[in-house]
């Protein structure tokens, strides 16, 4: 293996020294072209079929310089919009009253995402966080990647035309600075916590006057709204991810699927390459847009993904306040000032507007967590946010070790030493047959003693029904306090994240870590990690059904995966459908009462039901028949065998089609399909889709409640013919393995395609893959990547 490894390494060398000493004759080669320039940055980048770059350079600035030129060929105008975001501009460009840019946070209009922003880049957070030396700021490794890359964007941009009609003439396109680099990967790791409370922090205002205000905020609906608020994680950024180990597989090696579900456009695409530095780096994959590092993928040895975590990455601060001064707490009887943090914006068409936001020794006071999550503001009580990830920018240090990595107890050591990530979990392979399922993020130092030792009034509901808490800040020892292996203070160290190494079968679905393997239960973390014995989602349900039936059949290969990736099963077809149609049948005269209290003929949707293959591809009939019923029946009263914590996979289950919701729901949902134009027995395909530059684009999979592993959040539209777009759902989906030779074997597909650009080639070319439901395989080592009939030779410089 060494051996082979040295004669990639010589290959690679050659060719980087090869490409760099072309004579300028070898332009009119079919496969090259040239970017002259003088400047002491550069990069070599290859391009295979879809678009792929795979980007080689001498070190990690040039790394980062070419791919920053890269993504920015591919995605300058939705990078550009992000930058316009974590520079605080988007009022200034696009109005104070408009919707905000939802990737980098939870802001619904540009004037808090800009007071938010703004007030970062003025405190100096990001500087502060760059010159904190590593293990707790970034490695030098790191920074070079993001000067590299800030230097490639704007190469990029000085040499090229946009064609992007989102932004082709726009102003607010411009070059960025390194800071604006780590800025935007600042916004990333904020998302669960103080990207998640941008309204409250940048709204927050004392009371006007020293009468008291309104009440404290109702227990149980704060509690219920919190756990609704971070439940909903997982239908905007989910994710599957499953391992298997050698003791599963055809040759004793592992394999690992993953299935990322984020955004279909903006700021939170993947985009795919792969970066070399011979000797150094080699690694494939899917990286967040703006991001220098890759974010999921394999190497030569090695294969990871991430799913979306359970653990609460923020904590709140219940503050006694000076019954004379709104803006002074007191903390075991001493006053404390809050600080001011005065933020000006500029504003599109009007005056600039200022504001004051008011900070804590906990973080900055919040007055809401979304609207449906008050948390006023009184003469006698505040709240601070806590957030643990506002001084991690440690995550790009992650991702390298873990493209570094030759074993799964390497991804350990990487997650153990640089403890980055921050709202993740991590689920990996090994060419050796080794796997990992981990919860290792950075969360606040909650423990459930803390929590019962500090909690206030409504901190003792928040926590147990969602891992919210809300601890007395006005007593000094409910302090989080520090792990003696934390790398910064107030989080938990790597000791204390669920581990579970080398089962069967290591499987997320964005639940808690409780049935990463249903037969090796995880247990013993504290709540604020997520739920044990608790009701798993149907998708968490159905996968483990799927996942562990595959792992006890055994020799298992790629194509398993391939195989499963596309499956389609519903889970709640199988539950349910059969009763559903013997219950629709039986209704007197075939007839339902709608909500309208008319009524409709539903003997057709009866035959329908009966008929369903209980898939979600894009020829099943009956799919979308199903899928708009049950978004119809009210959980409350969908089962009549209830949760059983002694068998989770399997239950609750049994459709209660004896409630008067059944036959309600089902007349609506043909009543509505009729009034769209929509056959009942319609194929998925025909009104499930996605149209890139006026074609229509079948969209296979199905919603999260559904339980599909390949998981679509699709818009429903019906006078455009039904789900006409995605949201959210399958992303960047890798299938790897390996077969003892010097390349992995993998399968990849990004599914909404490489650039944004609607004049870009690449635009939907994967996307319709997707569509039928194939792959891209993986161009890893030098001889695939060179012998790849599209191969196109780039050779980029810097000013």
């Amino acid at each position: 293996m060494r051996t082979r490894f040295r004669r990639t390494v010589v290959a690679a060398v050659a060719l980087f020294a090869a490409v760099g000493t072309l004579p300028a004759a070898a332009a009119q080669d079919r496969h090259r072209q040239d970017h002259p320039s003088h400047g002491d940055l550069s990069a070599t980048i290859r391009y295979t079929e879809y678009g792929i770059p795979h980007i080689l350079a001498k070190d990690y600035a040039d790394l980062g310089f070419g791919t920053g030129w890269a993504q920015a060929a591919d995605q300058v105008c939705t990078l550009a919009d992000g930058f316009v975001t974590v520079r605080g501009e988007r009022s200034r460009f696009f109005g104070a009253d408009a919707a905000s840019d939802s990737a980098l946070s939870s802001a619904t209009k540009n004037l808090s995402s800009d007071l938010y922003f703004r007030g970062v880049r003025e405190a100096g957070t990001v500087e502060k966080l760059l010159a904190t030396p590593a293990p707790s700021g970034p490695s030098r490794d790191v920074k070079d990647l993001m000067r590299g890359f800030a230097a490639g964007y704007n190469a990029w941009l000085a040499k090229n035309p946009i064609t992007d009609p989102a932004c082709k003439g726009a102003d607010w396109v411009r070059p960025v600075s390194v800071q604006d680099v780590a800025a935007r990967n600042f916004a990333l790791a904020v998302l669960g916590g103080q990207g998640r409370a941008v309204d409250g922090i940048t709204a927050a205002q004392p009371p006007a006057s020293t009468t008291a205000g309104a009440g404290a905020p109702d227990a149980q609906d704060t509690a219920r709204a919190a756990r609704d608020l971070f439940a909903a994680d997982s239908a905007d950024m989910g994710s599957n991810a499953v391992a298997f180990s050698g003791a599963t597989t055809a040759n004793g090696r592992g394999l690992l699927l993953g299935n990322p579900h984020y955004p279909w456009q903006g700021g939170r695409r993947f985009w795919q390459s792969q970066q070399t530095i011979p000797g150094e780096l080699n690694i494939a994959g899917g990286s967040l847009l703006g991001s220098a590092t890759v974010s999921i993928g394999h190497n030569a040895h090695v294969a990871w993904s991430h799913t979306v975590a359970t653990g609460v990455t923020l904590n709140l601060h219940q503050l006694s306040l000076d019954p004379a001064d709104p803006t002074t707490y007191l903390v075991d009887g001493r006053p404390e000032r809050m600080t001011q943090r005065r933020v000006t914006v500029a504003v599109k068409g009007g005056e600039p507007v200022t504001r004051t936001q008011w900070w804590t020794r906990y973080g900055p006071v919040v007055t809401s967590l979304g609207a449906a999550l008050p948390l006023p503001w009184t003469t006698t009580t505040a709240y601070a946010l806590g957030d643990p990830n506002a001084v991690n920018m440690r995550a790009s240090d992650t991702a390298l070790g873990f493209s570094k990595a030759r074993s799964t107890d390497d991804v350990l050591g990487a997650l153990k030493r640089t403890q980055g990530l921050p709202w993740v979990n991590t689920i990996a392979a090994d060419s050796q047959g080794h796997t990992l399922f981990t919860q290792s993020q950075v969360l606040p130092r909650i423990t459930d003693e803390l929590a019962q030792r500090c909690s206030t009034p409504l901190g003792r509901v928040t926590y147990p029904a969602s891992g919210v808490a809300i601890l007395d800040g006005s007593r000094g020892d409910c302090a989080l306090g520090s792990d003696p292996d934390a790398v910064q203070p107030g989080i938990f160290g790597p000791s204390r994240m669920p581990v579970l190494k080398d089962a069967p079968y290591a499987e997320n679905s964005n639940d808690s870590a409780w049935l990463a393997n249903a037969e090796r239960p995880l247990t013993g973390y504290e709540r604020v990690f997520g739920t044990v014995g608790t009701q798993r989602s149907l998708r968490t349900r159905g996968a483990v059904q799927d996942v562990s039936a595959m792992a006890a059949r055994g020799r298992l290969t790629v194509r398993n995966l391939q195989a499963h990736q596309f499956a389609n099963r519903v889970p709640a077809g199988d539950l349910v459908a059969a009763d559903a149609a013997k219950a629709c049948a039986a209704l007197p005269g075939g007839t339902a009462t709608g909500s309208d209290g008319k009524a409709v003929d539903v003997t057709e949707a009866c035959g329908v039901l009966a008929g369903w293959d209980r898939t979600a591809n894009t020829d099943s009939r009956g799919a979308l028949l199903f899928d708009r019923l049950w978004r119809k029946l009210p959980v409350s009263q969908l089962w009549t065998v209830p949760f059983s914590a002694a068998d989770p996979v399997n239950t609750p289950n049994t459709l209660n089609t004896s409630s008067p919701a059944f036959a309600t729901a089902l007349a609506d949902t043909v009543t509505e399909l009729r009034a769209a134009g929509i056959p009942l027995d319609s194929r998925l395909g025909e009104h499930q889709f996605v149209v890139r530059n006026g074609k229509r684009i079948a969209v296979p999979g199905g919603t999260e409640s559904l339980g599909v592993w390949n998981k679509v959040e699709p818009v429903w539209d019906p006078a455009g013919g039904g789900y006409t777009e995605v949201s959210t759902g399958s992303s960047y989906i890798q299938a790897v393995g390996w077969d003892g030779g010097r390349c992995p074997v993998a399968r990849t597909l990004l599914t909404y395609s490489q650039s944004a650009n609607p004049n870009s080639p690449h635009f939907s070319d994967q996307t319709r893959l997707f569509s039928a439901e194939k792959w891209v395989t993986s161009r890893f080592c030098e001889k695939d990547i060179l012998s790849s009939p599209a191969l196109k030779i780039v050779r980029v410089r810097g000013h």
